[in-house]
């Protein structure tokens, strides 16, 4: 798999078309959800030709959308008007039209080529950066698709304005992980400050450095045979989470269904790597004055697992296999934890975030 290009700017209009000059595609269409259409499209196409020029393709907005019939639905768009393998799709939007535009256009005629431009934090920082793309199915998180990178990312903070604060926390959590995942200092440096109190310029300066983490790791290993796995820190326990409350009818945050699945995550470093205390303790306070809660209790328990079962890491239906640190910037992938130890730490987990 090819190292996808990153471009971080503010001048977003003028890098989707330089990078378009360089595809030569012979048609564009844009991917956008209804608020994108709404608040970003119209901001973009006065500085774009590209986009301009483009076909839109408007899909619904949320997760619950990020499904096979609005992936239908694209492939239709793509087909009627004309699509060829010579055609570009660009993804403007959040996580779920990343992913879901990304899977569309990697397996619409065998493979078109992708432009992502995030327009949230969370999908610049994650959804967008790695060519994970996917849709959900039933109520499993991105349990249907395919490892694509996209031609090229534009990476900026200019449509953070139109986030709400839940929507740019939920994508700091990921910045959280990768700050776990490199070193003391960055982590410590990220829970300084709440996202929403940094000025614009930093955080283009703090994504690019989050981002390049991602980069780094990913390079290594494109397709997730080793240590891509450490990006999964605390997602086998946070899409366990975030499944359960959408099973619930009550979705919560991508990131506040990580932030809580750190702490379980750091729980289980604790138990089974020695994670030092103190440092699980501040990041467990931090995660519960930013994040709150995800409310759930030991009757929970048995679904919760059953959950983690899912998850793509597993290399066996009997295993639940978790990302853990011995120590801030020392990932352990691969570990196989018992059903004992889980519940251990979904009990300590409600004790450190006050369920």
């Amino acid at each position: 798999m090819k190292t996808q290009e990153l471009v971080f700017t503010n001048n977003v209009g003028e890098a989707i078309d330089k990078a378009v000059e360089k595809m030569n595609p012979n048609k564009v269409f844009v991917l956008v959800d209804v608020n994108t259409a709404t608040f970003v499209l119209p901001r973009l196409q006065p500085v774009s030709k590209a986009v301009a020029g483009a076909t839109v393709i408007t899909t619904k907005a949320g997760d619950i959308f990020k499904n096979i019939e609005s992936t239908q639905a694209i492939w239709r768009t793509l087909s009627e008007d004309g699509a060829t393998r010579h055609s570009l799709l660009i993804n403007l939007g959040g996580g779920v039209v990343t992913d879901m535009g990304a899977f569309a256009a990697a397996t619409f005629k065998r493979g078109i080529k992708i432009i992502n431009v995030p327009t949230t934090l969370l999908a610049a920082v994650d959804a967008s950066v790695g060519g994970k793309t996917g849709i959900n199915f039933g109520n499993l998180k991105n349990e249907i698709g395919v490892f694509r990178q996209a031609d090229s990312v534009v990476l900026s903070t200019l449509f953070f304005s139109t986030m709400t604060t839940e929507e740019m926390r939920s994508g700091y959590a990921e910045m959280l992980k990768h700050g776990l995942l490199k070193d003391v200092s960055t982590f410590n440096s990220l829970i300084a400050k709440h996202v929403e109190d940094i000025a614009a310029d930093e955080l283009l300066a703090l994504l690019r450095e989050s981002v390049l983490v991602k980069k780094h790791i990913v390079d290594a290993d494109p397709e997730e045979k080793g240590i891509r796995k450490s990006l999964n820190l605390g997602h086998t326990a946070g899409h366990a989470f975030e499944s359960l409350a959408m099973e619930r009818k009550s979705p919560i945050p991508h990131g506040y269904a990580v932030a809580t699945g750190l702490v379980t995550e750091l729980v289980l470093s604790h138990i089974k790597l020695q994670f030092p205390s103190e440092l699980l303790h501040k990041c467990a306070a931090y995660i519960k004055e930013v994040y709150g809660a995800f409310e759930f209790t030991c009757d929970d328990y048995p679904r919760l697992i059953a959950l983690m079962r899912h998850d793509k890491k597993n290399q066996s239906a009997s295993d639940i296999n978790f990302t853990l640190l011995r120590a801030i910037g020392d990932v352990q992938i691969d570990c196989v934890v018992d059903e004992n130890d889980i519940k251990a730490a979904l009990d300590i987990t409600r004790d450190l975030l006050g369920i």
